[in-house]
């Protein structure tokens, strides 16, 4: 009686179920092998794991945008993927970034960059841009934001996201003429939601024009409205830039009463913040031009 070794016969080591046959006199004879069916590959299935593969990469390339790349719209894009198929990928991102809801950022006009203008007595605008702006940064921390003091030309600037972002400058040394004293403010000139933008221009006129008592002045100059951190930020940031007063006319109340000057900052960007209403600010009849540029 021969041994029949089925791992030699049947290679792929499926195992094999024999059956005994009997001759017609009733002694048994050969044995006669029954093949169990191999599992078939599903078309299906395969199709189906292709379309899922295929469906995540175009929605992880669709992310992949410089606005989006670090934005929180992205890390919800690519959570809600991620939920839809859990099997077949990883999420890319394992913790949340801070929000920034509660964010809000005051550049100080050519802080560690240049002077800014400079008066005969040696007094410069980067001095006076920079107390102003700490005053301010002090201010809406003890309100209960995250703030950040940024240089003029901060490398956090690009793409910075926050609730609000406001330039802080002063006008020039020179004495112009008499009417060379108050302030003026200007959102970007194109602007992605404007009416933001607008509000947020607004609240910064009315408020530091009420809370200064400094006149408010409509001649802005393109460096206002083209100022270079406007296009550096994240779209969805809102942002102004102040020429908080004349370094000339206006230098006293300016180095001699910061605070004051300051808290006019904080108030529009609270107004602004918490949709307060604005009633319709008195404007100047008399404007001037600047002599220097942001």
């Amino acid at each position: 009686m021969s041994i029949i070794d089925s791992s030699s016969q049947y290679p792929d080591g499926e195992e094999q179920e024999v059956e005994p046959t009997t001759s017609s006199s009733g002694s048994s004879t050969t044995q006669k092998p029954a093949l169990t069916p191999r599992g078939k590959f599903s078309m299906f299935s395969g199709i189906q794991s292709i379309i899922t593969y295929a469906f995540l990469f175009a929605t992880l390339f669709t992310l992949f945008t410089p606005d989006n790349l670090f934005s929180g719209q992205m890390l919800t894009r690519v959570f809600e993927a991620w939920q839809a198929s859990p099997d077949t990928m990883t999420p890319l991102v394992t913790e949340v970034a801070s929000t920034d809801i509660n964010r809000i950022g005051i550049v100080a006009g050519h802080w560690k960059n240049d002077s800014g203008a400079v008066c005969s007595n040696g007094l410069t605008e980067e001095q006076v841009n920079l107390r102003i702006a700490s005053l301010v940064q002090s201010k809406l921390t003890a309100e209960g934001f995250q703030v950040d003091l940024l240089e003029e030309f901060d490398s956090r600037l690009s793409q910075y996201k926050a609730i609000a972002l406001v330039s802080i400058h002063a006008d020039t040394c020179d004495f112009l003429n008499d009417s060379a004293t108050g302030y003026k403010v200007a959102a970007a000139l194109d602007s992605a939601y404007p009416e933001k933008a607008s509000r947020l221009t607004m609240c910064m006129v009315d408020r530091y024009g009420k809370t200064t008592g400094m006149q408010y002045k409509t001649n802005t100059t393109i460096d206002m409205t083209s100022y270079h951190a406007f296009s550096e930020i994240n779209t969805e940031t809102t942002a102004a830039i102040i020429e908080a007063g004349y370094l000339n006319l206006d230098q006293q109340i300016l180095t001699q009463n910061p605070d004051l000057i300051a808290q006019g900052i904080v108030d529009g960007l609270l107004c602004f913040i918490r949709n307060e209403n604005v009633t319709p600010t008195q404007t100047s009849q008399t404007d001037v031009p600047t002599l220097t540029s942001p």
